[in-house]
């Protein structure tokens, strides 16, 4: 329990980090499935942006994207679902964004390298004196460990990672498949708002303070994460520079829950993501290599009300 977050049962401090997710790493703390957990982060860039000359400097990439854990969660085993509820974000007062040369969707018109800092108090984001906004706070990185070996924390996958969706905020659940015993749960790169493509390679990237609960469905799995909200779940497609296969992916997981868990045949279930719901881009950072992603949102009614029939 801690002062911030009373309901906690659990601290877990940011010095407890590593840069990706591994099925070999020894757990940070170990918590039981109900439990509620108050997660400290670091911002993406483990503190080397803090002053004006450090938004344009180059950074060591090798410490970008630490991810807080791991967390072993008893009871969750390879096969299973690691349900994961954000209660509450609250971030720290300052913020950073920026990118480089050559880096994101007007990497040609925009020059880089550039960045900028931002204030964050009462709800509101301060870029400057003309441009004010409110706070959306987000996880960019929620993920668990593969069966073996180990993933980095910058790309998302099918263990979720840097899956960069604005959707993964206060009061959703992010649902991650199990393929280690334990999870081996880690988050990380939150962000006071982010858009969504994150077109310059970054959100407004700053630290904070998490409360978390997890919880375990047992013996139901998915191929790539799927989030929860209060209104709609949301599928995620994962590629390599590839939106367009990313967005098949996203669409493909979301029609195989309407057929698996609510009975839809896939003809009914790829009209109904035509006509009710909504295929967009998480990130989509070009033309920095790596992965994209891409989303679809179901809105919950009658019909499908959850991402899983349980």
């Amino acid at each position: 329990m801690t002062t911030m977050y009373p309901t906690a049962k659990h601290y877990l401090t940011r010095d407890h980090h590593t840069q990706s997710f591994g099925s070999e790493f020894s757990p940070a703390l170990r918590v039981a499935a109900g439990e509620q957990i108050h997660v400290q982060t670091w911002d993406c860039y483990k503190g080397q942006v803090l002053v004006d000359a450090d938004l344009t400097k180059v950074i060591d990439d090798a410490q970008v994207n630490p991810a807080t854990g791991p967390i072993y969660v008893e009871g969750a085993e390879p096969g299973d679902t690691l349900a994961v509820t954000i209660i509450d974000i609250k971030t720290e007062a300052r913020g950073a964004a920026r990118f480089a040369a050559g880096e994101g969707q007007l990497h040609q018109k925009a020059k880089g390298p550039y960045g900028t800092f931002f204030d964050v108090a009462n709800g509101v984001i301060k870029m400057n004196e003309k441009v004010s906004f409110p706070i959306s706070p987000m996880l960019g990185v929620i993920g668990v460990a593969p069966a073996s070996g180990s993933i980095l924390t910058m790309p998302a996958g099918k263990h979720g990672g840097n899956l960069d969706n604005n959707m993964n905020k206060i009061g959703s659940t992010i649902y991650l498949p199990v393929k280690h015993s334990g999870a081996l749960l880690g988050i990380g790169d939150m962000h006071a708002s982010m858009g969504d493509g994150e077109i310059c390679g970054t959100g407004v990237e700053i630290g904070g303070d998490v409360l978390i609960e997890v919880n375990v469905i047992k013996s139901i799995t998915t191929d790539f994460p799927v989030t929860e909200t209060a209104d709609s779940w949301i599928t995620h497609g994962v590629a390599v520079d590839d939106i367009q296969e990313a967005m098949t992916l996203a669409c493909e997981e979301a029609a195989g829950l309407l057929v698996n868990h609510w009975g839809f045949t896939y003809e009914d279930a790829f009209i109904f993501l035509s006509v009710a719901c909504d295929l967009g881009i998480a990130q989509n950072v070009h033309p920095c290599e790596g992965t994209v992603i891409a989303k679809v949102r179901v809105p919950k009614i009658s019909a499908c009300p959850k991402p899983f029939k349980i």
